[in-house]
């Protein structure tokens, strides 16, 4: 026999190479008997829990109430039969201290009217004043009314117009007490019974004063120089007023107090 190799061998060893060229590799690692483990798949670690945070809605704001406005305000201490007339043309301090009796007096032991008390009440004011003219000048007007039970008086400057009215109008609301109002420029007196405002004195620093009740004890003679006398417990504008009203000469009458509109003003009792 020759050493050709039978061709079915090689037949045979060509299907052999093709078959292991064509069997599927398994990438997986091979364990021992052959068998061939399955995949393990760890799971993924499940995210820490974050803190829950509760969206709040901001407080309201408390509501803002707008401060109450200035009302009509009135006073007045004017009852019929309080007015004295003057009895003599330099007797209007004496005048002006009954009257102001009359408005506060409630005991019932009648109205000072008397042209004699008069007399003597214009005395005692003469006596505690230091007046060139030999009158009496507002520091007897307050001492008497203090002394005769209708006190404490004193006498007040105020430069400003307006702020004179303001403590004015003020003092009678606090005291229930009448003011006086020195006139003319020093020469002469009446008496502040009650006011009209926009405003109670007593809830509003800045209140208005838009009448002032008044007492005039030369009425119904007034003045050529300074305008007609008003009628008993007339309402006077803060105009009508300021036209009689005005600041007092410092010549007038002997003085420390500083040139201003004179009040004889009621104080609190201590």
């Amino acid at each position: 026999m020759n050493g050709t190799r039978p061709r079915h061998t090689v037949w045979l060893a060509v299907v052999a190479s093709l078959l292991v060229a064509c069997t599927p590799v398994n990438s997986a690692e091979t364990v021992a008997g052959g068998a061939s483990p399955a995949a393990t798949v760890q799971p993924a670690a499940e995210p820490a829990p974050q803190p829950t945070t509760t969206a709040t809605a901001p407080a309201p704001l408390p509501a803002v109430t707008p401060p109450p406005a200035p009302g009509p305000y009135a006073i007045n201490l004017f009852r019929e039969g309080d007015f004295v007339p003057q009895y003599t043309f330099d007797w209007c301090v004496a005048a002006s201290i009954q009257m102001a009796h009359n408005l506060v007096d409630d005991t019932g032991g009648g109205t000072w009217a008397d042209s004699t008390q008069q007399g003597e009440l214009w005395e005692l004011a003469r006596a505690q004043s230091s007046d060139s003219f030999n009158g009496a000048n507002p520091y007897g007007w307050a001492h008497v009314l203090t002394t005769s039970g209708m006190g404490p008086y004193r006498v007040v400057s105020v430069a400003d117009y307006g702020t004179a009215l303001q403590t004015a109008a003020r003092a009678i609301a606090e005291t229930g007490r009448p003011v006086g109002l020195v006139m003319w420029s020093g020469r002469h007196a009446w008496v502040m019974s009650g006011f009209e405002s926009m405003g109670d004195p007593a809830k509003f620093q800045d209140f208005r004063v838009t009448g002032v009740n008044v007492l005039d004890p030369l009425y119904p003679y007034g003045s050529q120089q300074w305008g007609p006398s008003p009628a008993p417990n007339s309402l006077l504008t803060p105009e009508e007023l300021a036209t009689q009203f005005v600041v007092r000469e410092p010549r007038r009458w002997s003085s420390q107090l500083p040139a201003g509109y004179l009040l004889v003003l009621p104080q609190a009792a201590a």
